[in-house]
């Protein structure tokens, strides 16, 4: 009788070249790359005379440092004019796909990807950078990686890997009308804390992860490297299917049944050991947001800040007041309330068409405060050319939204769109670290439907309330 087994240690198997004492080496089907962590390796490989093994598995594009105004100035940065420029060259020296800052593609590595159908169930995917998890979504292994992987896997097609322990996060109950997916994610790194899940692949399950659109999915993989995990995976299902068929480089025809059966037998199966396994209830889950700096620092919508005297861990005491002194917070007062003074809505957490119809829905004939500095800016041109088919673009503009180009934008500090010294700022992005979104920033984590009821009441507020 087989050993039952997980959806992570299938693909691990079917992808594993060679295992050794210390690493094993596995195939990688997909590569992602953008214009941060690639220069050095494409040099690397120029510097040792190699070429990229198999250039049809890898795509590029340009993100992290374009600009989301207007682009006929071009990049006025040097150091990431320069950064793209070099992109756009090593792939054309180089033979991988390169999508550059006019193709209508253009977009977030992260987003793009799923898109294109470049992400794929069963699949090892790759990328330099911490976020590629969120491809985990359609049951593939994707795991974000350094420069100097980056270019072992340009050169060989293979990664040299630890084999992770399993971590199954259950998420049941009835979710709650205004609970996305954000605050799922959120819910699950309150709870493990930052390093809860190192040393281990998390698989979600559950009816409400069940219940999640792909774009849920996505947005609730995506933040699983916020809990320490290695990578997340939900097992692929009739949604996945639907979601990926005909995508530009999805299989078709006999390639794309074929494909299909394989995916079927991915699923973990019943009665599978886990590692470790916890279980989420949602049933009397509020919106959340966070108030530090770190993704755990997550209290509810209507909560208090912590107060350091009342923890007992000295560490954890001091980590606390580290925080409240860079925030600027005074310790046990309540979050709902805080003025804010710029609104981000994007980034390769939640910058899908299904982000901005959450977010336009809860701010139609509404208005940003006066003092309230807010944009968004889709995750793609193809999210943002959908955006514009129906309409979300004029609610956002009418609303006084900035309507920005792709890119990861104000997510981080990398590109025109930053945050100045003491500005405070609810986002729906993925990291809350100092200086994450500039230097001195203050940054709060939270949904898009969050961030509108932030930028309509001009502090961190609860969207029950107002759109109620």
């Amino acid at each position: 009788m087989t050993q039952p087994k997980t959806i992570y240690d299938k693909i691990w198997e079917s992808h594993l070249v060679y295992q050794g004492k210390d690493g094993s080496l596995i195939y990688i089907d997909r590569h992602l790359v953008h214009e941060v962590t690639s220069p050095q390796a494409f040099e690397g490989l120029r510097l040792s005379d190699r070429f990229v093994r198999q250039p049809k598995k890898t795509l590029a594009v340009a993100d992290h440092n374009v600009p989301t105004e207007d682009r006929s100035k071009g990049i006025e940065d040097e150091e990431s004019r320069i950064q793209v420029e070099a992109l756009r060259q090593n792939c054309e020296d180089f033979g991988i796909e390169f999508i550059g800052m006019d193709d209508l593609r253009q977009g977030i590595v992260h987003i793009i990807g799923p898109e294109q159908g470049f992400t794929l169930p069963g699949s090892t995917i790759v990328c330099g950078d911490s976020h590629t998890s969120t491809h985990g979504a359609f049951g593939a292994l994707a795991v974000g990686i350094g420069t100097s992987e980056v270019e072992h896997v340009l050169a060989t097609q293979t990664l040299i890997q630890k084999k992770s322990k399993n971590f199954n996060v259950q998420i049941v109950g009835r979710c709650p009308e205004y609970i996305t997916a954000k605050d799922l994610a959120l819910s699950v790194i309150g709870a493990v804390g930052t390093a809860g899940g190192t040393g281990f692949v998390i698989e979600y399950s559950g009816n409400v992860v069940e219940s999640l659109t792909m774009e849920g999915r996505m947005t609730l993989c995506n933040l699983t490297i916020e809990a320490g995990a290695r990578a997340g995976l939900i097992a692929p299902d009739n949604k996945t299917y639907e979601y990926l068929q005909n995508r530009p480089m999805t299989p078709k025809g006999e390639l794309w049944e074929s494909a299909l059966k394989y995916w079927k037998t991915l699923p973990s199966d019943k009665d599978v050991h886990y590692d470790k396994t916890i279980t989420i209830d949602t049933k009397n889950l509020a919106p959340l947001v966070t108030w530090g700096t770190s993704p755990e620092d997550v209290i509810e919508i209507g909560g208090n800040i912590p107060i350091p005297e009342e923890i007992e861990d000295d560490s954890k005491k001091n980590a606390i007041k580290r925080s409240l002194e860079y925030m600027g917070l005074e310790a046990g007062a309540p979050i709902k309330g805080l003025k804010i003074d710029k609104v981000f809505i994007g980034s390769c957490t939640n910058g899908r068409i299904e982000d901005l119809r959450d977010a336009a829905r809860i701010l139609k004939d509404k208005k940003v405060s006066e003092h309230v500095d807010a944009m968004v800016v889709p995750g793609s041109g193809l999210v943002k050319a959908q955006a514009e088919n129906e309409g979300l673009d004029k609610i956002f503009m009418e609303s006084g939204f900035d309507w920005r180009e792709p890119g990861c934008s104000m997510c981080l500090a990398m590109n025109a769109d930053k945050l100045l010294p003491e500005e405070r700022c609810a986002s729906t992005s993925n990291r809350n670290f100092e200086g994450r979104q500039g230097r001195g920033g203050r940054t709060h984590l939270l949904s898009p439907k969050m961030a509108v009821a932030a930028a309509v009441m001009g502090h961190l507020a609860d969207v029950r309330e107002l759109d109620s």
